[in-house]
């Protein structure tokens, strides 16, 4: 009897989609430059890291043995565009094939905007005028 038969006589794994977009979501997050995911060009408002909803701005299908993964994510200004999304692809590849044991196809990656640091945002702000009586 081989592994496979083996495997199924004990019965079937099915990996939920919501659990690999979670894990494709923590595998994003953990790349430096990524500023925070967004639920796509519907979804309107990003999400920035250390929210709840980790799957938000992945979409993902699971087949038997393979899925494809498409994310939506904002880049920090300053960091190299296709350089991240090179490191987001084989580090989200990598985590789901790791955890899951299911082939990754495809990571699509959209990027859907640039986050500008905070500081600098606050600094060109201008200064209220002073109020007089």
């Amino acid at each position: 009897m081989s592994e496979n038969e083996g495997r199924r006589e004990l019965g079937e794994l099915k990996i939920a989609n919501d659990v690999v977009g979670i894990i494709a979501g923590l595998a994003t997050v953990e790349v430096p430059g990524v500023a925070g995911m967004s639920g796509g060009i519907a979804g309107g408002i990003a999400e920035m890291l250390g929210h709840r909803n980790l799957s938000k701005g992945v979409k993902v299908e699971v087949g038997e043995h393979e899925c494809v993964v498409d994310l939506y994510v904002i880049i920090e200004y300053g960091y190299s565009i296709p350089e991240v999304a090179g490191q987001i692809q084989e580090n989200v590849k990598r985590t789901i094939e790791v955890m899951t044991g299911l082939d990754v196809t495809e990571v699509n990656l959209h990027v859907l905007g640039v986050q500008f640091p905070q500081e600098k945002k606050s600094e060109e702000a201008p200064a209220p005028a002073p109020r007089g009586k």
